[in-house]
């Protein structure tokens, strides 16, 4: 093996690694955005509702 194989083994290796904690970052990205995303579906619905209408239908959900 000469030294241009050795360096190029060495390379592909480092972006092995780096490939893998894109990888990661981007599973753990996609689990935040999903919950940020629900929070903001919350958020809207309780702006354009208003909040007596959640008042309304907590009410009629606990039963009180």
């Amino acid at each position: 093996m000469n030294e241009v194989e050795k360096e190029f083994a060495v390379h592909e290796a480092v972006c092995a690694e780096r490939y893998a904690a894109i990888e990661k970052a981007f599973t753990e990205g996609d689990k935040r955005m999903t919950r940020i995303e629900y929070l903001l579906y919350i958020v809207i619905g309780a702006v354009l509702l208003g909040p007596g209408f959640v008042g309304t239908m907590l009410n009629k959900l606990i039963g009180a």
